[in-house]
Formats: C-alpha cells, sequence, structure tokens
C-alpha cells in the first residue's frame, strides 16, 4: 500500500471546498454590508437586525468548520485500497455500482453525491479496504450492507 498526501488539484474535494469557503466569505460580507444599512429606525427594523446577526454567527460557524477541513485534508495521508476522508469511493448498494466522495456536508450542497463520514454509512466505510463488505444501520433495525467497490483520491 502506498501513502500519498492530499493534494488540491481543480475539482478535488479541497478545491471544492476553497470554492464554498470563498461563497460563505461573500456571502458572509453581503451581510454584513446588510445589517449595517438596516441599523437605524425603531424595534421593529431591529429586528430584522436580530436576523442578520444570527444568520453572521451561522455563516462564522460554516467558515470555521471549512477552514478545519481544509487544514485537515492538507495533512491527510492517503494509503492506496483503502478508504479516506477525500476518496472517489464506488459502492454497490446492491443495485449496481455507484459513486460518490467521502467528505463534508458542503460537498453535498455543492451537487456533488457524498456520504459524510459521520453517517452511518461514512462511518462504515472509512478505513475499509477496496474489496471489503461493510454493515451499516441508517436507522434503528435496519441492517444494509454495501461492497467497496474501487476507492480513489479525489
Amino acid at each position: 500500500m502506498t501513502l500519498t498526501s492530499a493534494t488540491s488539484t481543480p475539482g478535488s474535494a479541497s478545491a471544492l471546498l476553497a470554492e464554498r469557503l470563498e461563497a460563505l466569505r461573500v456571502e458572509r460580507e453581503q451581510v454584513l454590508a446588510e445589517s449595517r444599512l438596516e441599523a437605524v429606525g425603531d424595534v421593529a427594523d431591529r429586528a430584522t437586525n436580530v436576523e442578520a446577526t444570527i444568520r453572521l454567527q451561522l455563516l462564522d460557524e460554516r467558515i470555521a468548520t471549512i477552514e478545519l477541513e481544509i487544514e485537515q485534508a492538507g495533512r491527510q495521508q492517503h494509503t492506496d485500497g483503502v478508504v479516506s476522508v477525500g476518496d472517489v469511493v464506488t459502492l454497490d448498494l446492491g443495485d449496481g455500482p455507484e459513486t460518490y466522495v467521502v467528505g463534508s456536508v458542503e460537498q453535498a450542497s455543492a451537487g456533488v453525491d457524498t456520504v459524510t463520514p459521520a453517517s452511518p454509512l461514512g462511518r462504515a466505510i472509512l478505513g475499509a479496504e477496496v474489496g471489503t463488505t461493510v454493515t451499516y444501520s441508517p436507522r434503528s433495525g435496519v441492517k444494509l450492507s454495501a461492497v467497496i467497490v474501487s476507492a480513489e483520491t479525489a
């Protein structure tokens, strides 16, 4: 098995996260500018400012999460043949092969078919070798299996 360092090529998980991070920073600046414009007026007008403050806090949390994911991706070592965060995996869930990226919610919101590491399927496949059949429980009382067909660095 070969160890390789995670890279940020166009279309890679890190590049996608960097694009999403930039979009969130732009959105944050827009919300901040709007909240400054609405800082005058009566109590009803200030309610809009409270909503903007809450939205800014949520954006700040998402930005911090993505920054952490990008930092971790830069330090991550990849082992060929073993599923890692950032990999493009092909799984057979029983209806034929399907391809996903093992990654963040931000990747999923960007339209990439994503299995998050914290999901039941993500926990089952992380660290598993190609060719392995894993079982996972998407909800109480239900057991499903998946065959890991391939895992490649994104």
